[in-house]
């Protein structure tokens, strides 16, 4: 998960209504993608609702009609995102795999999760050390949490079964592998010319074999 260093000022109150009409699933999802990536792009604090109903080429009293307050579209979006992540990681885990494996499978997932859901990584990454103080976005703190004891307790198990060296400092490994698999979503765009998988493949084979010729 990626480590978020920006903090950012408190947000102006937002004018709440309620929702008149259900949009259907499809309009749901292109209006919270448009959300995204405004708030990726410009910052949580400095979106407001008129500015995700421009990118949307709709009023902003009818962007009311679909959400009741630019938070809820936030939380919307990043619960969707960790919901997905926590999907596939929890697949991983319940595998069994040796740590080796589990490890290039969580990398793997991690890079699909960024491909899926670019915007609201960088969202995360900018936004959740703020948001945690909120009562709504406090699971982003229990995420976190869960996150790193997933990939630590991988760390150690390859480190006592022998996979990985004995003097790893797991904890810097994890931090190093964290930040450094989670940054591609400021440069990853999807159709890029190469698949999640592909980046994926690329990254494991220079941290776990180097980037030296062996000989």
């Amino acid at each position: 998960m990626p480590n978020p260093k920006e903090q950012n000022a408190s947000a102006a109150p937002t004018a709440k209504k309620k929702p008149q009409v259900s949009p259907s699933p499809e309009r749901r999802g292109e209006l919270l993608a448009i959300a995204a990536d405004v708030f990726a792009e410009q910052g949580y604090n400095a979106t407001t609702v008129r500015k995700i109903a421009d990118a949307a080429g709709m009023l902003a009293g009818s962007l009311y009609y679909h959400f009741d307050s630019k938070e809820s579209m936030l939380e919307e979006i990043l619960r969707t995102f960790l919901t997905e992540l926590w999907d596939g990681y929890d697949t991983v885990l319940q595998a069994q795999l040796d740590p080796r494996a589990t490890l290039e499978a969580l990398v793997t997932e991690s890079f699909r999760e960024i491909d899926r859901h670019r915007a609201a990584v960088a969202i995360y990454q900018k936004e959740s050390r703020h948001l945690v103080a909120q009562q709504r976005f406090q699971y982003l703190s229990d995420s976190q949490q869960r996150f790193e004891k997933a990939w630590l307790t991988t760390l150690e198990r390859g480190v006592a079964e022998g996979v990985f060296r004995d003097d790893l400092d797991v904890r810097l490994a994890y931090r190093f592998v964290r930040d450094t698999v989670w940054v591609a979503a400021s440069w990853y765009r999807p159709g890029g010319g190469h698949s999640p998988e592909e980046i994926a493949r690329q990254y494991l084979s220079m941290v776990l074999d180097g980037i030296s010729v062996r000989t």
